[in-house]
Parts: C-alpha cells; sequence; structure tokens
C-alpha cells in the first residue's frame, strides 16, 4: 500500500537562508575562491564595477542589482574556464559624501572609513566573488595622486584649459549641483530654488578626439544600437560656420555653425544666449532695462530647464545685424 502524499511544506522549512549563505560564505572564504592569481592566471578576466559611493547609512537597492548583474556575468566567465579577477573600490570624494557628512555632522575623514566598513559587511553578506585582498578608496593618497599625475599631463599637453561657463547653483548651500540634484528647479537636499551662475572651471578637450573616436566605432564589438547611441552621444555634426556683422561702435561679426546654411536666406533675427559677451556690447540705452531684467529671469532658471524647455523667449537688445545671404538688418 503507496504511502499518503504530505502537504507541501512551508519552503522556509526547506530552505534557510541564514544557515546555508552563512555556510558557504565560510567555505569560499577558506578555500580562497575568490582569491585570483594574477601573476600564474593562463586566461585572466578582468570583472570590475563601478566604486559605489560610502556616503550613507549603507548600500541601497539600486547597488545590489548592479553588482548583482556583474557578479553573475563574472561567475558565468569562471565557468567558462577564465581566471576571474573582481576587484573593488569606493568612490569617496565629492558631492555625495560631502552631502552625508554634513548631514550626520562628523568630519569625512572619520566617516567615510566607517561607512566603507559597513559597506563590505553588506557586500560580503551578498555573497559577491569579490577579491577582497585588492580594493581601494579615492581619498587614499596613494591613489589619488595618480588622479592628480594624468591631469598634470593633460595640463601640459593643453587638454585640460579653464574658461567661466555657467553652472547650477544652491544659494541656500551655496554650492554647485550637477543636473541630476535638480529636480523641478530645485535643490534635491534643501528645496531651495536652483539658480544659474557664470563661475571659472576645468575643462578637458575631449572634443580634439571625437574624429578618432568615431572613427573606432565600428571596430568594436557593440551591437548596432550601443554604437548608434555612443554616435549621437559624441555628436560630430556637417556644416558652415556663418559671420553676421554687426555695426556698433567697431564692426565686428557673430560666428554662427549651421548644418543647414542653404537656409540663411530665411533667417530674420540672430539669437545671443544671455550670457554672450556681446550682450552689454549691443544692448542699447533704450533696451537696457528690460535686457537685464530677462537676464535676471534666466539666470533663476537651472540648466536642464533651458535645455528642455520648449517655449523660446528672449528680448530686443536694440541693434541689428546683417543677413550674409541678403543683405538685409535683422533684430
Amino acid at each position: 500500500m503507496g504511502k499518503i502524499p504530505q502537504e507541501p511544506r512551508d519552503l522556509s522549512d526547506l530552505y534557510d537562508p541564514t544557515f546555508v549563505e552563512s555556510k558557504w560564505r565560510e567555505r569560499w572564504l577558506v578555500s580562497e575562491t575568490n582569491s585570483t592569481d594574477l601573476a600564474g592566471a593562463k586566461k585572466p578576466f578582468y570583472a570590475l564595477m563601478m566604486f559605489p559611493y560610502p556616503s550613507a547609512e549603507g548600500l541601497h537597492v539600486g547597488n545590489l542589482f548592479a553588482f548583482t548583474g556583474n557578479d553573475i556575468y563574472a561567475r558565468f566567465q569562471r565557468l567558462q574556464g577564465y581566471d576571474v579577477f573582481e576587484p573593488l573600490g569606493y568612490d569617496a570624494f565629492g558631492i555625495h559624501s560631502e552631502n552625508y557628512a554634513l548631514k550626520v555632522g562628523e568630519h569625512p575623514s572619520e566617516l567615510i572609513p566607517n561607512n566603507i566598513r559597513n559597506f563590505r559587511r553588506q557586500l560580503e553578506r551578498a555573497g559577491l566573488m569579490v577579491d577582497w585582498r585588492y580594493t581601494l578608496s579615492t581619498t587614499d593618497p596613494e591613489y589619488y595622486k595618480w588622479t592628480q599625475w594624468v591631469f598634470l599631463q593633460l595640463l601640459k599637453q593643453g587638454l585640460a584649459y579653464k574658461k567661466s561657463a555657467a553652472v547650477n547653483w544652491c544659494p541656500n548651500d551655496k554650492t554647485v549641483l550637477a543636473n541630476e540634484q535638480v529636480i523641478a528647479g530645485a535643490c534635491e537636499r534643501c528645496g531651495a530654488m536652483v539658480e544659474q551662475r557664470q563661475l571659472e572651471q576645468w575643462f578637458f578637450k575631449i572634443s580634439d578626439y571625437a574624429p578618432r573616436l568615431l572613427s573606432n566605432l565600428d571596430r568594436l564589438d557593440w551591437s548596432d544600437s550601443t554604437r548608434t547611441a555612443q554616435r549621437n552621444w559624441i555628436g560630430k555634426s556637417t556644416g558652415a560656420e556663418v559671420e553676421f556683422r554687426i555695426e556698433v561702435d567697431v564692426a565686428m561679426s557673430v560666428k554662427v555653425f549651421t548644418t543647414r546654411p542653404d537656409t540663411i536666406f530665411g533667417a530674420t533675427y540672430l539669437v545671443l544666449a544671455p550670457e554672450h559677451l556681446l550682450v552689454d556690447v549691443v544692448t542699447t540705452r533704450e533696451e537696457f532695462d528690460s535686457v537685464r531684467a530677462y537676464r535676471e529671469l534666466t539666470a533663476r532658471q537651472d540648466l536642464v530647464s533651458r535645455k528642455t524647455s520648449r517655449e523660446k523667449t528672449g528680448v530686443f537688445t536694440g541693434e541689428y545685424a546683417t543677413n550674409p545671404a541678403t543683405g538685409q538688418p535683422i533684430p
């Protein structure tokens, strides 16, 4: 006589994650499963995930979502016979760490090491195959001295330069904000309305490498959609520069780049950005107040709003430029 089928037991009776996971973490640690022999690796594979910011009470779901994907791929490569090296670092500089230090009232030099220890504890519990012998923090002088060295080489070659440019500015926190930190025109931290300011800052001449980057895209084993996205991001445009003469106290001109020089015949006005240096030159006494008011208005907008707004606005400066195709004056 057969046995009477039993009701399935609760899943918690079959699998105890606390017991199972701790057992295997201990076994991996003892057997040095995730320690890679870099010198003797026959099929080395480098699996590096973007460094997390140790700037909060702990990791969030998005961190583990990203790390899990990288770890799955690294494990797959190990099963394919590769000697997988998966190190980890902590991006401890920047606005995130500064904000959190201000929030909890601790000095970053004390706060960040404590956060890193907590992050490591959480990542170890996640069972990632990280080789913990190889970790770093971007606040370590032994690390950032090389960042400084690279910058100096760029500066010597003329690839790093300084100029004034618009930034998002929080008047309450008195700090520059990335576009991602501006939510509906307000500072994500304090809620103050974000303004625009012109500040001196450093830039890299990435555009000097645009032709090389574009020509090498087809040599990469990437999907068509990814290569297209990269081409759009690099943003090469083919067109011509057209000069519009302006007659003020002295003759001067404004160079305009266009991908459609054939449409210059239909140009009916010339637009200058509110922060353009020539605005002060071409603004007449009669239009001074309206131009100043407009510049103050746009300065209260964040950079994202200015780029994404579909409504185009402006005011007359009082001067005229000459359409080079028709010879007619345009405001």
